[in-house]
């Protein structure tokens, strides 16, 4: 029996017998107690044992007689009622052994010959009255058919049990099964609020990790097959050019250049990867927006100024978030770095921060040329670029923003892009 619902199931009903095949026993001989007053058996013998001495002290044996037949009829049971010594007054046999072994149990039932014997003395000690029945009608009152039908149903509720117990066992073992043969979107979903409940979500959440963990290795090496073959493929070009002799120095530069692209798409990869691996290992702390968005200001002014772009911050004051401050340290710097390759010379771009009871928005706007309407949700895409205007020759891969992106959404945040106009403004929105 392997079936964990058989083990159940079988444990409660084998419970549930043995305990009625006590009580059963137990209350036969409880009930049958014949020296309590407190007892069926007892209060019968004594009434019994009353009029049978009645009978014989007012009627002699002929009435004797007939009160033991009358106590028998309807019921396979023999009546005797003796002196002190244990002779019979009806038939006058000597029964003084079968008095000397209900003594010596203290009147409990005696088994003997097949047949069980209680009995009991009368109030003054002058006579005793025995009742004799066979064996099998010891237990006989106690298995009335009704008791089966109570049985029935009991393990009927015992079934119930059993399946209440292993059905979410087996929905359990069916979704590690399917996630273990590769369906990482299997997942329990169990409503249960017991401890079977609390392990299905501790595997959902499990499986929520490791399939963001394979999906963002796939994505990675996909990405990285992708986006290396050009940049592999110059490089093996400016190599060639150089051992050929011509113009060596245009192709040293050449191959310095996609060595610096290589390494900084490369790094942004990872970067991408760390994000999107483990979300549940971000740190969750205070964070100062204002000190933030002052250090990023401070820390991209020298590229700022390199560009002729100035670089500006709004704060109303000091405000706190609670969040990953790496996280958004990525987010935000990627989006500044962004708007200052694409912001014109003599122009500036600005870093606001407003903040309320309810939420916390930051706001960086540069001069540029903007982007179209149709493709303002894309740019927030792995490797999108906006090839007109926002090509490779700014310098970017195209991942800055998709890292922004998901490291606001790890925060439970909104990131969007819109056209002022004027340029180009990426708002970040956060709920308090």
């Amino acid at each position: 029996m392997r079936s964990l619902f058989a083990k159940i199931l079988g444990w409660f009903v084998l419970a549930i017998a043995a305990t009625g095949a006590a009580f059963i026993v137990i209350s036969a001989f409880v009930v049958s107690e014949p020296r309590s007053r407190h007892f069926p058996m007892g209060q019968l013998l004594r009434v019994q044992a009353r009029e049978a001495r009645h009978a014989w002290e007012t009627g002699g044996r002929a009435a004797l007689a007939d009160a033991l037949a009358r106590f028998a009829e309807g019921a396979p049971v023999r009546g005797f009622l003796t002196d002190a010594s244990g002779r019979d007054l009806v038939s006058g046999r000597d029964l003084s052994a079968m008095l000397r072994e209900l003594e010596q149990t203290s009147g409990r039932p005696v088994f003997r010959d097949g047949a069980m014997l209680v009995g009991r003395p009368t109030e003054d000690g002058r006579y005793w009255f025995i009742l004799e029945a066979p064996r099998r009608r010891f237990l006989a009152p106690f298995m009335h058919p009704a008791y089966l039908w109570v049985l029935g149903v009991v393990v009927l509720l015992c079934w119930v049990l059993a399946r209440y117990l292993t059905a979410p066992l087996r929905q359990l073992r069916d979704t590690v099964r399917a996630f273990g043969e590769g369906n990482f979107a299997a997942r329990v979903n169990s409503r249960r609020k017991d401890e079977i409940g609390d392990l299905a979500r501790h595997f959902d959440r499990m499986a929520d990790r490791i399939e963001n963990l394979v999906a963002s290795e796939k994505r990675l090496l996909a990405d990285i097959s992708h986006e290396l073959r050009s940049p592999l493929a110059r490089l093996n070009l400016a190599i060639e050019l150089a051992r050929s002799g011509e113009d060596r120095e245009a192709a040293l530069d050449r191959i310095q250049k996609e060595s610096e692209r290589l390494s900084q798409l490369v790094g942004e990869l990872l970067q991408v990867a760390r994000v999107e691996a483990d979300p549940a290992a971000r740190r969750n702390e205070s964070i100062a927006l204002d000190v933030l968005l002052q250090s990023i200001v401070e820390d991209n002014r020298l590229e700022a100024d390199a560009r002729k772009v100035k670089l500006q911050l709004d704060c109303p004051g000091a405000v706190t978030m609670n969040g990953d401050e790496e996280l958004l340290r990525r987010a935000v710097e990627n989006v500044v770095r962004n708007a200052i390759r694409h912001a014109p010379p003599e122009s500036q771009v600005r870093v606001r921060l407003e903040a309320n009871v309810a939420r916390v928005l930051i706001f960086i706007e540069d001069s540029g040329p903007g982007v179209p309407e149709s493709e303002l949700q894309k740019i927030f895409q792995p490797f999108y670029r906006v090839e007109r205007d926002r090509g490779r020759a700014s310098g970017g891969v195209g991942l800055g923003l998709a890292i922004a992106r998901r490291a606001v959404e790890l925060h439970n945040g909104s990131i969007r892009a819109r056209n002022t106009g004027q340029g180009l403004r990426v708002e970040m929105e956060f709920l308090r």
